[in-house]
């Protein structure tokens, strides 16, 4: 078959789950990473035969995504902050909007003096904590996580990226394991924080793969993390230090005055589509 059929009928069947502009991004996107074939290439050779060799391991992916599991988890890869990260089934998928949480502590903290120490708690697959080292070249960067799995991902990411982080394995909602970690000028953190009643609304790609772990709050405290963070600065957050934070759009009035309960200063800043998405918080 050449290109141009298969990439009709993968596409095709992909519509059965996405609408038609995602199906074929995606299909653009396993093309590329598992047949080294662009889209320019794929225009320009439609009529080109593909080796019956490369055809099954497309369709091996289709399989995949045809049971909702999303392509990142499909072809172990995932781009954020234009880097291509490895993900598997024990990391969240990194977001877009996580992407404006580094653009914001980037801006604010490239003109800083000094040696910045920065902790990014709940690191999953390392994201944050690369991107902002890759940023901030000069800062140390502590990465911790409750999940070996997730840490053992992290720190393929950061061998593959060169990016020079310690991880710590901490379960950082257990206050007795805080003597592990010193103090910070900067905490980072996307916690979990979608209350598990909420999961009847969310996709099945979502729900059926992603790490209830690193998504997940029990609904009697959905706050938990955000209360053990401003708890956390109390002690670990050196004077005039920083807390930027990812938060759930509804919650983020609340999660501001958790952190001003604890004496924090905070702002929240909307994402690009307006939502209130992230939080500030000074000490």
């Amino acid at each position: 078959m050449t290109i141009e059929q298969i990439f009709k009928d993968y596409t095709q069947q992909l519509q059965c789950i996405y609408d038609a502009r995602e199906a074929a991004y995606i299909t653009d996107w396993v093309f590329e990473s598992v047949a080294g074939i662009k889209r320019l290439d794929r225009i320009t050779n439609a009529k080109k035969e593909l080796d019956s060799s490369i055809t099954e391991r497309l369709n091996n992916k289709l399989s995949g995504l045809l049971l909702h599991k999303p392509v990142q988890y499909v072809l172990e890869e995932a781009w954020f902050y234009k880097m291509k990260f490895f993900v598997n089934k024990n990391v969240l998928i990194p977001r877009p909007e996580t992407e404006e949480l580094i653009e914001w502590v980037v801006t604010q903290l490239k003109r800083e003096k000094g040696k910045l120490k920065i902790i990014d708690i709940g690191t999953g697959c390392g994201c944050i904590a690369i991107a902002l080292k890759k940023e901030l070249p000069d800062a140390d960067v502590l990465a911790i996580d409750v999940s070996a799995e997730a840490l053992s991902v992290a720190r393929q990411n950061a061998l593959d990226l060169t990016s020079n982080i310690k991880f710590l394995q901490i379960n950082f909602l257990d206050e007795a394991e805080w003597h592990k970690l010193s103090s910070f000028d900067i905490i980072v953190s996307n916690p979990p924080y979608i209350p598990e009643k909420d999961k009847s609304k969310m996709k099945k790609n979502v729900v059926d793969y992603e790490p209830h772990l690193a998504l997940f709050v029990k609904d009697d405290d959905p706050f938990i993390f955000y209360k053990k963070i401003a708890e956390f600065a109390q002690l670990h957050l050196k004077k005039d230090g920083l807390i930027y934070v990812e938060v759930h759009e509804e919650y983020a009035e609340m999660v501001k005055e958790i952190f001003n309960r604890h004496l924090l200063t905070s702002i929240i800043k909307q994402d690009i589509y307006g939502r209130n998405r992230m939080i500030l918080a000074k000490r």
